[in-house]
């Protein structure tokens, strides 16, 4: 799953396929060819709600392993615009998760495929930071005191999907875990976003290989 145009149509670059998608939802699919084997490819779904409908969809026509790559606010000085998260565990205040039993406000992707990822950033030679982060629906409430409070807990990034899709995904007993690039600075509490960044670029092609490499070894 792809959050961003751009990713989706760097896919649609990088691997061989099929010409042409479909609409699941509105939300462009295709099927490429990598490493011999074929992988579903679906993008953009910005926002927990969307990307849950979407994710349900996919569910329901027989996705069981998912790799959710996206963007995100660094809330951290360590970790500056290029650089790859790995979350371990997504903190919610996002709506839709909550009307699936089992919610909590703390959720997790799924371990084996969590660690795969982490494996194959390791064999890639790609650093990253690797924790909590904070998901939240609402875009433009991204406050400065929940930015400097969300960052002095640990958390290492703010992102719209991460928490509600692992939710959604325990729910329905597949397996999904997440890859994100920070695309944007906010721990100075004046934003810095790295669409012109080159470094950014790089990495967003390194993100989109290692979450393909860790679906073609399923």
């Amino acid at each position: 799953m792809t959050f961003t145009r751009l990713d989706f149509q760097e896919i649609e670059v990088l691997a061989a396929g099929p010409a042409g998608s479909r609409h699941i939802l509105d939300c462009p699919f295709r099927e490429i060819t990598w490493q011999g084997r074929v992988i579903g490819v679906s993008g953009p779904a910005p926002g927990a709600p969307y990307a849950v409908m979407v994710l349900e969809k996919l569910v329901a026509l027989g996705a069981r392993t998912v790799v959710a790559l996206g963007w995100c606010g660094s809330l951290r000085s360590e970790a500056v615009i290029g650089d790859l998260i790995l979350p371990e565990a997504a903190y919610s205040e996002e709506g839709t998760s909550g009307h699936y039993p089992g919610a909590a406000g703390v959720s997790r992707p799924d371990p084996g495929l969590c660690q795969a990822v982490r494996r194959s950033l390791i064999e890639a030679g790609l650093g990253f930071h690797a924790g909590t982060i904070w998901t939240t629906d609402a875009i433009y409430r991204e406050t400065r005191g929940k930015v400097a409070a969300y960052g002095a807990k640990g958390m290492w990034a703010v992102e719209m999907e991460m928490s509600a899709l692992f939710n959604v995904a325990r729910y329905r007993g597949v397996a999904l875990a997440g890859l994100l690039l920070v695309s944007d600075e906010l721990f100075t509490l004046a934003w810095r976003h790295g669409l012109r960044d080159e470094r950014f670029h790089e990495a967003r092609r390194q993100a989109i290989r290692v979450a393909l490499d860790v679906l073609a070894a399923q």
